[in-house]
């Protein structure tokens, strides 16, 4: 049988060993519980914490802005709210604390606080509004700063030049846009160029990315913050104010929580913001454009993106296709990423070897047109006086990867067939450019089945 004392070491054992930090006091504000966790995140000593009071170790705080004491006083539960205080060195401290009043007995015998250090990303998120709100006024430095329009969206797939098309028009309508494609494939390119484009061009584009920050910072930073609203909060707007007039682009939205996403999704409907601790509604005029990394629906089924915000948001809907789905735009982008560097490394490299773009159209880019552009880059910096980017220059990842599953690999004989008749189409239409008569003699089928074959598929190719 467990007896309490042993009970009492494992506590312990566990209380010391979890990442958050543990504080407790009981109903006189002196500390009898501090584990390492807290005393690491608040630079501090155990000893100069256990058995002292609150207010004598953290001088900075009083029985208002700690939240420790205000739920000892309250006895209601505070979650997730942040606070900055200062150490006994002076050194200032952000947390995310959760604090509940502790019970034994129907008797309340003191405070729990669990807190997440983000010094470091509060600081952060500092610099990125300082930024944010320098880059939105007229300044010497703005025109330094890159801009992409319509004209940078390299490609000649018929579903990417489709996406394109869809954006153009979208450039027009005020309404709400839903950007879909995986990593690297240029959401934020389709974003400037749709803002860039439209009558909202002048006023400022400001791009946010939801899964840079935890929701509780991310939440000031879109609505901004009033005075006392958490300790250390201050007078700062957020985007939504300080992109008046102008476009937001909502970065990998699928990571933004649910309670902010329902808030955003209030936003949308009424047209006024009100910050964090504010009592002003505030009217807002901002064109919102969100992407995700993920397909939509798929994260509305799994209850990761709430239905109600994504049919808000998917207004106008536009899907990126991956750089496997555009083999024939391989090359040209390869091209395209040589001449670039060729101006800013001051380098004379016409063009791939005959080997290297057989292993790039081969390769299935997962890391897709930055995963590309990287490689260019690397090779660039890597030749001297060559002429021709050969395979050394490149990772040894890059290699003519065989798409086609092995004889080991468990898989019935139909599902198999499939599988390399398609990947043995992709191959060669990838290797004929796109063109649909020269993938059709080369495959020995008539044009019209191959036709019929790429439809199925959903792959790419070029009317002649």
């Amino acid at each position: 049988m467990i007896t309490k004392r042993t009970l009492m070491v494992i506590l312990q054992k566990i209380l010391h060993s979890i990442d958050e930090g543990i504080h407790v006091i009981n109903n006189e504000g002196i500390t009898i519980l501090y584990n390492e966790a807290m005393a690491e995140l608040e630079g501090m000593k155990t000893e100069e914490v256990m058995g002292k009071s609150l207010l004598d170790v953290f001088p900075s705080l009083n029985h208002e802005t700690s939240t420790l004491l205000q739920v000892l006083k309250t006895e209601e539960p505070i979650y997730n709210q942040g606070q900055i205080y200062l150490n006994n060195q002076k050194k200032q401290i952000s947390t995310i604390n959760t604090t509940i009043p502790l019970y034994y007995e129907n008797q309340k015998i003191g405070t729990l606080e669990i807190a997440k250090n983000i010094t470091k990303i509060k600081g952060l998120s500092d610099e990125i509004m300082r930024l944010q709100a320098k880059l939105i006024k007229p300044s010497e430095n703005r025109g330094k700063i890159k801009k992409y329009t319509f004209d940078d969206l390299i490609g000649q797939n018929i579903n990417f030049k489709r996406a394109i098309q869809l954006a153009r028009r979208a450039a027009f309508s005020a309404s709400s846009v839903l950007i879909y494609g995986e990593t690297g494939t240029g959401k934020e390119l389709f974003a400037q160029s749709i803002h860039y484009h439209s009558n909202r061009c002048e006023k400022p584009f400001i791009a946010q990315n939801c899964a840079a920050l935890p929701e509780s910072l991310l939440e000031g930073i879109l609505f901004g913050t009033m005075k006392g609203a958490f300790t250390g909060a201050i007078d700062r707007p957020g985007i939504f104010e300080q992109a008046s007039g102008g476009t937001i682009l909502l970065d990998e939205i699928n990571a933004m929580g649910l309670q902010l996403q329902a808030k955003l999704l209030r936003v949308l409907q009424e047209g006024y913001i009100r910050r964090i601790g504010g009592l002003k509604d505030i009217p807002i005029d901002v064109r919102i454009i969100a992407t995700t990394n993920e397909n939509p629906s798929a994260l509305v089924e799994e209850g990761i993106l709430r239905k109600d915000l994504y049919y808000r948001l998917k207004v106008i809907s536009i899907n990126i296709p991956s750089l496997r789905e555009r083999r024939e735009d391989i090359l040209l982008l390869a091209d395209y990423f040589i001449h670039q560097y060729n101006h800013q490394l001051q380098k004379q490299v016409r063009e791939l070897s005959e080997e290297v773009k057989k292993d790039f159209l081969h390769y299935t880019w997962p890391g897709n047109i930055r995963e590309l552009q990287n490689l260019i880059e690397g090779a660039m910096n890597l030749i001297q006086d060559e002429h021709i980017l050969e395979k050394e220059f490149f990772s040894e990842y890059i290699v003519s990867e065989n798409l086609l599953p092995s004889l080991e690999e468990d898989m019935p004989l139909p599902q198999r067939m499939n599988f390399i008749e398609e990947q043995y189409i992709r191959k060669t239409i990838a290797n004929c450019n796109g063109n649909i008569t020269r993938t059709a003699d080369k495959l020995g089928i008539k044009r019209q089945t191959l036709q019929h074959k790429l439809k199925k598929l959903n792959i790419s190719y070029i009317e002649n």
